[in-house]
């Protein structure tokens, strides 16, 4: 028997205090993603389009709602959160594969050759530059076989070089799978998405065309 894989968020809303009150971020987002669906979300900063994201991949608990999970999800693209800082990158990699349960000794190689870290992967991760913090966040984030990617527009790391090779990984050698990609630039969306939102007011609006979502988020 054929097991459904979907991602579903039910009822997310997200509030946070600030001086002088709550400020509500997400007022109640519904939203269901299949198998192979490819989330394209624009948003203007500060709209919650991170926030939305983190609570996705549960990095970050939603105020009220819930998040079902029936896909293997990863955490934020080169989400640099989870990492210790007195562990070198290698150290880094084995615990989070402990995480996951997956094997790590297959994955070291990998993940070396792509960050480009060269001897730095075997040095502290707190020693390293934003670039190269950023560059094996983003390795991790690959190793690991998810069934659905979550993108945010602060991915985007490294040079032109740097960032077509981690376009390769997810976007062709990964084109089965599910995305979500949250931003405020249309090229990403426009080119790798075949469902349009914008988060609009706490909210995620659904648009049949991306055309239709880039004029309304345009309007805004």
């Amino acid at each position: 028997m054929k097991v459904e894989k979907y991602l579903k968020l039910e009822n997310i809303k997200k509030n946070f205090r600030i001086r002088g009150g709550i400020n509500r971020v997400l007022r109640g987002v519904n939203l269901e993603i299949r198998y192979g669906d490819r989330i394209g979300i624009l948003g203007r900063n500060g709209s919650g389009k991170t926030t939305l994201v983190k609570i996705i991949g549960g990095v970050m608990k939603p105020t009220e709602g819930k998040v079902i999970r029936r896909m293997k999800v990863s955490w934020p693209i080169a989400f640099q959160g989870g990492f210790q800082g007195s562990l070198t990158g290698f150290d880094n990699l084995r615990f989070i594969c402990r995480v996951y349960g997956v094997p790590w000794k297959d994955k070291v190689e990998f993940v070396k050759e792509f960050s480009e870290l060269g001897r730095y992967f075997y040095e502290p991760v707190k020693t390293y530059s934003a670039g190269m913090r950023a560059r094996l966040a983003f390795a991790l984030s690959i190793a690991i076989d998810f069934e659905c990617y979550l993108i945010d527009e602060v991915a985007v790391v490294g040079d032109r070089r740097f960032q077509e090779k981690c376009k390769e990984e997810l976007f062709e050698k990964r084109k089965d799978r599910s995305f979500v990609i949250v931003s405020h630039q249309p090229s990403h969306i426009k080119n790798f998405c075949n469902r349009f939102f914008v988060l609009f007011e706490g909210r995620t609006v659904e648009f049949p065309t991306f055309e239709e979502a880039w004029k309304f988020y345009s309007s805004l």
